[in-house]
């Protein structure tokens, strides 16, 4: 084999030496990161300050009129004047009550069936077309239907918000359930588990997030199901209250409603989150 001269080999092994160095200092950056985006409270905070600063802006300079979109100030002075006078918390008790019987009906009813349709032969066809059939109607459609059905008291009220919430629910519980691996159940089956043991420790861990996803929708839909029906009929509820102070012309009362119906979401929306954090701590 034929031998390099000294020189040449010398200066080879600078140069390996060189790059050597190099690569040390310029390491490669990580850039395996993943997908894990964080929240950030001030900006979520400031976009709400802009928002209600610019409406300060137009209404004082009036490019917005206070006939069509009362001001910040007013609207907070409206507002006020339904905390002291005690009827907001009349009307906010009302929906509440309604809001929260309707959507525990219908979450429990959606969630049962969700489940069967998602792990029995027998429950699958059938339910999935009578969902198919029924989800796309208008349930506000069927408001007049439930009070010839249950009177134009509370039930029908229910009814509404229990019919609604449960559609979407079925849909979200039966997808988390079928998208669990199935691997994972016959392991657990080849292990004789019990049924009870694998749907507690394997399907409802695995179907927890989408089921919990699909809790954001149904309480959105919830509400606006609620609104809807109190504006039917209802003396007291925020629905009524809206309605009331849109036919008296007091737009500020009806954008303080609107704004108590905002900070109602946000406090479902928080409430869902912790229950998001605590029941899916694990992952």
């Amino acid at each position: 084999m034929r031998r390099l001269p000294r020189t040449r080999s010398l200066k080879m092994s600078h140069e390996v030496a060189n790059s050597t160095s190099d690569g040390a200092d310029n390491k490669v950056r990580f850039r395996a990161t993943g997908f894990n985006p964080k929240a950030n409270p001030v900006a979520a905070w400031a976009s709400f300050v802009v928002v209600i600063a610019l409406w300060q802006l137009g209404s004082s300079t009036g490019f917005i009129s206070e006939l069509a979109m009362p001001s910040p100030v007013a609207v907070a002075q409206a507002l006020w004047q339904l905390i002291v006078s005690g009827d907001l918390w009349r009307h906010l008790a009302a929906s509440l009550q309604r809001l929260v019987g309707g959507w525990v009906m219908g979450t429990v009813a959606g969630l049962i069936v969700g489940f069967m349709v998602g792990m029995f032969t027998w429950a699958r066809s059938p339910g999935v077309a009578l969902v198919s059939a029924l989800f796309p109607i208008p349930k506000i459609a069927l408001l007049p239907l439930f009070i010839i059905w249950f009177g134009i008291g509370e039930p029908s009220k229910f009814a509404t918000i229990a019919f609604g919430v449960f559609f979407p629910t079925v849909i979200n519980t039966f997808g988390g359930v079928d998208n669990v691996q199935r691997n994972l159940i016959r392991m657990g089956q080849s292990f004789d588990m019990p049924m009870w043991s694998v749907i507690r420790k394997i399907i409802l861990p695995g179907a927890l997030p989408t089921i919990l996803s699909g809790f954001r929708i149904s309480s959105s839909i919830a509400i606006i199901l609620l609104i809807a029906a109190e504006m039917i009929g209802a003396q007291y509820g925020i629905g009524a209250l809206i309605l009331a102070a849109g036919n008296l012309y007091q737009t500020d009362q009806l954008i303080a409603g609107v704004v108590v119906l905002s900070l109602l979401g946000l406090c479902v929306s928080w409430l869902l989150g912790r229950l998001d954090r605590w029941l899916l701590g694990w992952r």
